[in-house]
């Protein structure tokens, strides 16, 4: 059903109506600007009088504080190319407001049977907003540079704990060759290999820019390839190989597999082969599934004679395998046949056995 209006006053009673109950600021504006009708909101957050707004020039309101430049853009050029805009953001210190962030969203309406036209003008207060969104970029461009500052002494930390390193390798080698006891040099010799592994693992972080995951096979090819420059002589021949997926590591469990590899590859070519060999060989394998993964380091040795037991070769070598094992939370098991094969898993905590 159809209700007709009784007259021109029923119809400005009724728009009043529409206008008064809406939440944000609006105006209606005539085509010279001035003020027809404005709701209680606007008068109530912008502090001002009915007297001293309904008929009045809108740029005239409040001695002339709303003769912004902006508002002028929007009304005066914007509007009539387009009949509507929404989202105009104007900066401005408001009368009875004070500074504040508005948007602005006005609409030409043109009526079908009169020249007249008007112009609804709303405004929307964003400036907790924006305060908000600066503070959001300020905090994030704080927290960018103190990323950066991270990043720049957490090279130069690798930086010199890498001189460290390659000086305390180089002592130790200079002192392996000073020394006439053949069982020191050998110690010291050992105690370079162990440096070397953690120094290959610095060399890592530093080529990959200080991830905290290093890629286990190019690690361990890298690092076993140095270890045998450095330990298998002319006169015993072992060829070094390493086989590995594509898994990645954190870098404190990395060093942890590099320092287990030494020690296991040192066991091998101090006790895997007293005679020489022909095919003397060790395999390094690492495969990962998730957090799961196996290492395993084979030789195709003597067997027990070369084996890790303490009751066996309970030296300084066992001691630290066992021990790095045990911080990785895996386990070791240890074959012999046709040779010695050390395996090295650790699984979930959700796939772990339950001890006995």
């Amino acid at each position: 059903m159809t209700t007709s209006l009784q007259g021109i006053e029923d119809a400005q009673t009724l728009a009043q109506a529409i206008v008064d109950t809406i939440h944000e600021p609006l105006l209606v504006l005539d085509a010279q600007f001035r003020v027809l009708a404005a709701s209680r909101s606007f008068y109530a957050i912008f502090q001002v009088d009915p007297e001293q707004t309904m008929g009045r020039p809108l740029y005239s309101l409040g001695d002339g504080q709303w003769n912004i430049p902006a508002l002028r853009v929007l009304l005066e050029t914007i509007i009539p190319e387009r009949a509507s805009m929404d989202g105009f953001e104007v900066e401005h210190d408001f009368p009875g407001l004070g500074q504040r962030t508005m948007l602005l969203n006005a609409r030409k309406v043109i009526y079908e049977r009169s020249t007249i036209t008007t112009i609804l003008l709303a405004f929307t207060d964003i400036t907790a907003r924006r305060l908000i969104e600066r503070e959001k970029e300020e905090l994030l461009e704080r927290t960018e540079d103190l990323l950066a500052q991270q990043q720049t002494l957490l090279q130069e930390m690798q930086h010199r704990v890498a001189n460290s390193l390659q000086i305390i390798a180089s002592i130790l080698m200079i002192k392996a060759r000073a020394v006439s006891s053949e069982e020191t040099r050998q110690h010291l010799r050992d105690a370079h290999q162990r440096v070397m592994s953690v120094a290959e693992v610095q060399a890592q972080l530093h080529a990959s820019g200080g991830v905290d995951r290093i890629e286990v096979g190019g690690y361990l090819t890298k690092l076993c390839g140095d270890l045998a420059k450095s330990m298998v002589g002319d006169d015993q021949p072992i060829h070094l190989e390493v086989i590995a997926d594509d898994g990645k590591i954190g870098s404190d469990k990395a060093v942890s597999i590099g320092l287990i590899v030494t020690e296991l590859m040192i066991n091998a070519v101090k006790y895997a082969f007293p005679a020489a060999k022909a095919d003397a060989r060790v395999l390094i394998t690492f495969s990962s599934a998730g957090d799961a993964w196996t290492l395993t380091v084979a030789d195709n040795g003597i067997g027990r004679a070369a084996d890790l037991s303490p009751r066996k070769n309970g030296g300084m070598g066992t001691v630290i395998v066992e021990a790095l094992v045990k911080q990785l939370g895996a386990t070791m098991e240890v074959r012999s046949s046709g040779g010695l094969t050390v395996s090295i898993t650790h699984l979930p905590t959700s796939q772990a056995p339950e001890a006995a």
